[in-house]
């Protein structure tokens, strides 16, 4: 296991955090430089239930794909816990769930229920004090101050600039360890965002979404700590399959490049079930009586 999450926050290194939605995407991920990895729950609920990002997966459903994910890898895992499925005990439960699972970061939000994907219209949020009071709960609910805290503020969209800023403070005062204001629209608008916090700032680079994309070195300058590209990985592997099958239906060849069956056999652990059958595997002669 790799430098924890806090560690890396308090160290001030600028973090870029790949989307990973499965374990093949949290493996590739997990292989690279990139020294903290992101559960979406877009890309979860789509390439687990084939279902927009809407509220309408569970807290099972993203709990078991957080303990398979984050024990399937070995940098820092920040998960997405929508509204944290509910009212305050849900809050509870759901925080302790995503920490005994092994995430290092739970990510919540301030929408009503049913939650939408913050790149997409028609959002509203619940009152502020009823959010500072879910933020309260999943501080203390939390075993170890190692598992951090992600507030985040859909107000932007429906509610402005100025109170989006109002709550991420309010959501900081609470004791939220990192504040996310999702879906700036312009530079400006996360130039303002970037300076008005003292706590570390996540930034939501959505190809395609509302956001301007922006290299890491801009975007710490700007003011925040840490980069999720939620879709990225996801798009391009949907890309990359709708080409190869359509090739295949077409009866044509595959021109997409293709991961090796031999690279993808390694990051499988085909070489461990090898290593093990070697060691333990039976005698193909007869055992003595």
């Amino acid at each position: 296991m790799g430098e924890s999450l806090a560690s890396l926050l308090a160290s001030r290194q600028f973090i870029t955090a790949p989307g990973v939605f499965d374990l093949i995407s949290a493996r590739l991920a997990d292989r690279t430089a990139a020294r903290a990895l992101y559960l979406t729950g877009y890309g979860t609920v789509a390439s687990y239930r084939g279902l927009p990002d809407a509220g309408i997966a569970t807290y099972t459903d993203m709990l078991d794909r957080v303990a398979a994910i984050a024990h399937g890898i070995g940098k820092p895992l920040i998960a997405d816990g929508d509204t944290g499925y509910g009212g305050l005990l849900n809050v509870h439960h759901t925080v302790r769930g995503y920490e005994r699972a092994g995430a290092a970061a739970i990510q919540l939000e301030d929408q009503q229920i049913p939650k939408k994907c913050g790149h997409t219209p028609n959002r509203a949020v619940i009152p502020t004090a009823d959010m500072v009071r879910k933020i309260r709960v999943a501080c203390d609910a939390r075993s170890s101050r190692d598992f951090l805290i992600v507030a985040r503020t859909d107000a932007l969209s429906c509610l402005g600039l100025s109170e989006a800023l109002r709550r991420g403070e309010a959501y900081a005062t609470a004791g939220a360890d990192v504040i996310f204001v999702e879906a700036p629209e312009t530079l400006e608008q996360m130039s303002t965002i970037g300076a008005s916090f003292d706590v570390p700032l996540l930034i939501n680079q959505v190809h395609g979404g509302k956001t301007p994309i922006l290299p890491p070195a801009r975007l710490q300058a700007l003011g925040f700590s840490v980069a999720i590209y939620p879709t990225t990985g996801l798009f391009a592997a949907a890309h990359a399959l709708a080409a190869v099958y359509g090739a295949l239906a077409a009866q044509q060849p595959v021109r997409e490049p293709l991961y090796s069956f031999e690279d993808f056999g390694d990051l499988m652990g085909f070489q461990q079930v090898w290593d093990f059958e070697r060691r333990y595997g039976e005698s193909s002669g007869d055992d003595d009586a």
